[in-house]
This record gives C-alpha cells, structure tokens and sequence, in this order.
C-alpha cells in the first residue's frame, strides 16, 4: 500500500507522461506535492521503485517509466461515469490566519461564497461513528454546489485514495436518501457507523466499494444502509 506522498508522486509523472510524453523534473516533482528539497523527491522516488511501480532508465535525463499503477485503478471507458474531485485548495473556512491567502481559498469573509455545516470525520477506511453535530462552517463557491441541500465532513483514512480521495481531505456532499450505481456516497450502516465509499447494487443486496485494493468491498441487505448524499467535490488543505 502506497502512502499519500507515494500515491500523489505516482499520479503527477504518470498525468505528465499521459500529457507531455516525457516524466517531469525534480525541481516540477517537488512544486507538486510541496516539498521544501528535493531529497524528499528522491525518497519516493526510490520507495515507487522498490514497490514495482516505476523504473529508472539508465543514461537518459528524467529518466523514469511509470510500470503499473494501483491495482484498483482503471481508466475510464467512453461514456463511463466517474468522479473526479473539484479541489479547492484553502483555509477550510476557519478564522482568517495573519499570512495571506491563498488563490481560491475557501474563506467565510469572502463575497460572494456559500457558507455549508461541518458536520465531524467520515470514514474512508474502517467505519466510524455516524455523523456528528455541526462543528463548524465552510465557505465554498456556489458554482460548486449547485442546486439542493449540502454539508461537509473531514475525511478520515485512506479507502477511496484511488479516487482522488485522501485522507485529511474535506469532501462536501449534496444530501438526499438515493443514489445511482458508482457515486460515491455517505452511506449509514445499521443506523450506527458513517463511510465514504462507491455504491454497487448485486442482485438484491448493496456493496459499498473502496478505491483502494487493501479494503474488500462490503455487502449488506438493503434494509441495512441508509444514503445520506452524493459527494460532488471536495477542499484539499496544503500545510
């Protein structure tokens, strides 16, 4: 299992490898996951190299080659549904800090933005307590939202990192009780534990679906899960 520095490196050379054809330099790897030196760089680099999932070419600059991905990662078909996470990169919404803000940052003094409940952690790993009482609010652009009633929640654990979802993220979910095969849901179980996960339907029963081959997917009755929302985007905070 990768960690989220790991997982993050892996998707940016293979992104630019998609795009540009060639893997990108040190100095690019260290702007994109936020590392102060580039040792840090080589690290992960070395750690991918000795799970198997890049090589390093000999006597060629940026010298790199992406052998596989996670296996629970699929790219996909035309037509597919799947979700790709709008990031906002920010403050979350809390009390202003003295350094300025960052571009798009998700801020209650900011016209203009939609003020949305905190309502505790959710789960993308093993089930957690269901949702709690607001915590505390965020500010997010009404663009994101659209229409209907939506909240946040802190997202703990890693069982959706090959959608996009990390831990420590902030996904905002618009709220209602229904939902179609592959969204990624706030699913209640036995009216007791929260979870991030894709939602299934086999025959008569609901699974709930992880992005991250370390977690087996869990089948339950239908009486068993209660939706709670759809995720349509979430915050990424960058320290």
């Amino acid at each position: 299992m990768l960690t989220r520095k790991q997982y993050e490196l892996l998707m940016f050379i293979q992104q630019r490898l998609t795009e540009a054809g060639i893997p990108p330099s040190f100095d690019e790897m260290k702007d994109a996951l936020d590392l102060k030196s580039k040792s840090g760089i080589h690290r992960l680099i070395t750690a991918l190299e000795e799970r198997g999932f890049i090589r390093r070419l000999p006597n060629r600059a940026r010298a790199l080659e992406v052998i596989k991905l996670p296996e629970s990662f699929q790219p996909s078909p035309a037509g597919a549904r799947k979700f790709s996470p709008s990031v906002i990169e920010g403050s979350l919404g809390r009390a202003p800090s003295p350094s300025p803000k960052p571009a798009m940052s998700a801020n209650d003094d900011d016209p203009g933005y939609a003020t949305i409940p905190v309502m505790g952690r959710i789960a993308a790993g093993t089930p957690i307590s269901a949702i709690q009482n607001q915590s505390h609010t965020i500010s997010v652009s009404p663009d994101m939202l659209g229409g209907g009633e939506h909240y946040a929640l802190e997202v703990k654990g890693d069982s959706m990192i090959d959608a996009g979802i990390l831990d420590g993220d902030t996904v905002i979910i618009k709220q209602g009780p229904s939902a179609d095969p592959g969204d990624i849901v706030v699913a209640l179980v036995d009216d007791e534990e929260a979870t991030l996960k894709r939602f299934r339907r086999k025959g008569n029963t609901v699974a709930l679906e992880a992005a991250n081959p370390a977690y087996e997917t869990r089948i339950f009755g239908p009486d068993r899960v209660n939706v709670q929302g759809k995720l349509v985007g979430l915050i990424r905070q960058y320290n």
